[in-house]
Formats: C-alpha cells, structure tokens, sequence
C-alpha cells in the first residue's frame, strides 16, 4: 500500500530570494549614490596660481604710440599753386630751408595797389597841410589888421574922452567912439576864437591823414609778408614729417590756412596710451610708467596728461620718457605701456586669471594636494592689476588654484588633473 508523502517545503529557496532581492535592492542604492565620475583635464594645458601674501603693486596696461613732444605745424598763409618741392619728408631741415614754393599774381598786385594809396595819402596830407597853412596865414592877417583897427579906435576914443571932460567934445562923437571900440573888440575876440577853431580842425584833418598812412603801412607790411610767404621755410630745424595730408603735388593750388608740412624734433619723443575708460579713473599726472618698444627694449616715463573725455571707451594718457631712446627709434611706434596706480603694502593676491573682474565673486578651482584633482569654490576678489588681483575671501596663502579658462567644466564641481 502505497504512503502519501508531504511536498517538500521551499523556505531555504524563499530565504535565498529574499537575500538576493535585498542584495539588488542595496546595490541600486549604493548605485544611485555613487558621484558622477569627474572629468580629467591634462596638466599641460592648464596654469596655476598660487594664492601669496605682500606688498602687490597695482598696474594698469593699455597699448599706444609714440609721438612727437614738439610738432611744427606749417600752414599757407596765402593761397597759391605750388610751383616746387625742394625737399622730401624724412630730411633733416634748418629754419630757412625752403619747404613749398607757392606763386600767387593776386598777391602781388594787391601790394601795388595798396603802396599806389599810400602814395595817395601822402599826396593828400601834403595839399591839406598847404591848404590849412594859407588859411591860417589869411586868417592871422585878418587878425592882424582888425587889431590895428581896434588900437586906432581906442586912441580915438581916448582923445575924444579927454575932451569931453574939458566940455570941447559932442556927446554924440563920444558915443560914437566909444561903440567903435566895443565893435572891434567884438569883432577881434571873433576872429581869433575862428582861428582857435582852425587850428584845431587843421590837427584834426593832419592826424586823420596820418593815421591813413599808417594802416596803409601796416597793411603793406602785411602784404610784403603774404608776399614772401609764398616761399615756404621750415622756421624751426628739425625733421621733415610731412608735406601735406595727402601728399602736395606740383602745380596743386592750396587755400590759406591750408596745412603744408609738419617739421619734428626726431629725438624727443612721447607715449600716447589708450587706457581702457574702466581703468583710467585711477591714472593721475605724475604716476610711473614702464613704455615696452616691442624690440626688446623698455624705458622709464612718467604721465603727464590725462584727457578729460573718453573716445571709443578710451582715454588718452600722455607719458614723457624719462630716458635716452635707443638709436633709430622712430615716431607712431606701436608701443605698450604700463602705469603704476599704488602699492597695496599687506595683502593676499593671486596671479590675474583671465575671467576674474575687479571687486567680484568668481567660481575657480583649487587643487588639493596630492590628490591628482581640484575642486570648484568661489572666492572674493578686490582691487586689480595688469597681472595679479587681490582675494578678500576663501583661500588661504598657500593655496593653488586653477587661472586658465575652465568655462567648458562651468557644469561640474571637481576635475581630475591627470
């Protein structure tokens, strides 16, 4: 007879998956909270700084040229057609060497014109100095005889006075001879008052006639001036720079005030820099300077101008050259300068990175030594220079830190430095 037996139970087989769930379920957790792998950078293409403690001297760069310190600007006082070009820029000039010979008919036949007036006024005070002489002399004549008229009539009356006292003379002759002294009186106080007015309109007409004269000197003067202008000279010796702008040419005509040449003191020289607008609120006159001549070659300057207004985001700052030019340096030299701002005698900076903006939070790297990575923070920036900047917060002296771009691992916290 056959037993019924009982099926054999499946608790150890249902312990075991529940240990191998359990087991995926702990892997997938550990999975899950495991850090993306970091990304690795090569060494070599990175730069690293190392946050340091010191004096840090603030610089501000910005590029230039150098130009003349003296510049002779010649213009045409007189138009003309240029007839000749005896010389050429570039050639060394003394202040009679002649530039530009210009030619100009109209010039000269103005100062005709104007000698043939003055010979003209000339003419003209001569007859006015005969004209009033003959009239004072016909007026002094005058004078003359009604002073004698006047002396006869007050003997007359005189005579006539004493015999009216004696009772020997007519009341009416009396009368009669007393008004004829009152009337010449009369008449030779006129007279001369006349001559009074005479004289003085006489030196009135003289001086008028003078001072013709005289701006008609002046103004041929002038002329002869305009005149010999037409033969251009330097007027100071120096260096031709330039005929023109564009280039004279014979037979051009050119207005008056037209600018003819240029003539340089070749050896003095100065830098003009372009300094950003943002950085040249801290450039004053008198600050140190270190012009770089791109030839291997820098010189010592000082700023002596700043220019009040900004072109282009720019500002024009002018730098004197204290030292000797290196021989054949020459004008419009593409140079770069830099301008010491201050000196900050106590504070920790870092090399300058390229993203790093004055007084700004910026995120960057540090590395961790001896780990092969570095991690991202942010730190705080202060003042700048050309090539270091000031860390007010979160790194220590000592600390390296990661300067190049890293704009492509701005998503990640950590790199591997391999």
């Amino acid at each position: 007879m056959d037993i019924k037996r009982d099926p054999p139970k499946k608790t150890k087989q249902y312990i075991l998956w529940a240990v191998g769930l359990l087991g995926i379920v702990a892997v997938s957790v550990g999975i899950s909270k495991l850090k993306p792998a970091a990304p690795t950078v090569e060494r070599g293409t990175l730069w690293f700084g190392v946050a340091q403690e010191g004096e840090m001297v603030r610089k501000v760069s910005a590029p230039g040229t150098l130009v003349p310190v003296d510049i002779q600007i010649i213009s045409a006082l007189a138009g003309g057609r240029i007839e000749g070009l005896p010389v050429r820029p570039g050639e060394t000039v003394t202040p009679t060497t002649t530039l530009v010979e210009l030619s100009n008919p109209d010039v000269q036949l103005q100062l005709l014109q104007y000698k043939q007036q003055l010979s003209q006024a000339y003419g003209s005070l001569a007859q006015t100095k005969t004209t009033w002489r003959s009239s004072l002399l016909s007026q002094e004549s005058q004078i003359n005889q009604l002073q004698n008229a006047y002396n006869v009539a007050v003997r007359d009356a005189a005579v006539i006075d004493s015999l009216d006292k004696k009772k020997l003379a007519m009341a009416n002759e009396v009368a009669q001879k007393r008004e004829a002294v009152t009337e010449l009186k009369r008449r030779l106080e006129i007279e001369r008052a006349r001559m009074e007015d005479m004289k003085g309109s006489e030196e009135q007409q003289i001086k008028i006639n003078e001072d013709q004269i005289s701006g008609l000197k002046l103004i041929i003067i002038e002329q002869e001036k305009k005149l010999a202008s037409l033969r251009v000279t330097a007027g100071k010796g120096g260096q031709l720079q330039t005929l023109g702008n564009p280039q004279l040419e014979i037979g051009q005509y050119v207005q008056s005030g037209f600018e003819l040449a240029r003539v340089v003191q070749p050896g003095r020289l100065k830098a003009v820099l372009r300094v950003p607008e943002t950085q040249a609120k801290d450039v004053t006159v008198g600050q140190l300077a270190v012009i770089d001549l791109n030839n291997n070659n820098t010189i010592k300057g000082h700023v002596v101008r700043t220019d009040p207004s900004s072109v282009q985001g720019t500002v024009t700052v002018e730098v004197a050259l204290d030292g000797a030019l290196p021989p054949g340096t020459r004008s419009d030299l593409a140079v770069n300068g830099e301008i010491e701002i201050d000196r900050i005698p106590k504070t920790m900076f870092i090399p300058r990175p390229g993203f790093g903006q004055a007084e700004s939070a910026v995120g960057i790297f540090k590395v961790n030594p001896n780990q092969g990575d570095a991690v991202r923070i942010t730190i705080g920036l202060g003042r700048a220079s050309v090539n270091t900047i000031e860390v007010k917060s979160n790194l220590s002296v000592g600390d390296s830190v990661i300067i190049s771009d890293m704009s492509a691992y701005d998503a990640v916290q950590r790199v591997r430095i391999k």
